[in-house]
């Protein structure tokens, strides 16, 4: 299955920050949006970054646990790893364990069009083999 067809299925609300906001504020739209990573964007609306809990967690070395001051941008993941709707679920899968991270943005050219999680490569990967199964089953009952 390519992306783009994931993605059509998929909520479009990309939640994003600005690199000048602080952590806790990050970690508030994290929290409410039950998600596990924000893209960040410049003041021009740039995506400049990714923020996930584990970038949170990893600042606590050097800053402490006291966070709520510190920019996202300074504990963002600044190389934006991306992919287009033109890959495979098989593919970004793949990207994902290469890299050990685990969300994607989507690019059109330079347009953002998604923002994938592991999760939902998981998911779509489980309906492809119960749909499968379910065609088996029913060949063999035929």
């Amino acid at each position: 299955m390519k992306l783009a067809e994931l993605l059509r299925g998929k909520n479009q609300q990309i939640i994003k920050i600005k690199a000048s906001r602080n952590i806790a504020e990050a970690a508030i739209a994290l929290t409410e949006n039950k998600i596990g990573a924000l893209l960040v964007e410049d003041d021009d609306g740039e995506i400049v970054g990714i923020l996930s809990e584990r970038d949170i967690v990893g600042g606590m070395g050097p800053h402490g646990a006291d966070l709520h001051d510190v920019a996202v941008g300074e504990l963002m993941t600044d190389d934006v790893i991306h992919c287009s709707p033109q890959d495979t679920v098989h593919e970004a899968m793949a990207m994902m364990t290469d890299r050990r991270i685990r969300h994607l943005p989507v690019f059109e050219g330079d347009t953002l069009i998604g923002f994938i999680s592991i999760g939902d490569l998981v998911k779509c990967r489980i309906l492809e083999v119960q749909s499968e199964a379910e065609a088996m089953r029913a060949y063999i009952a035929s």
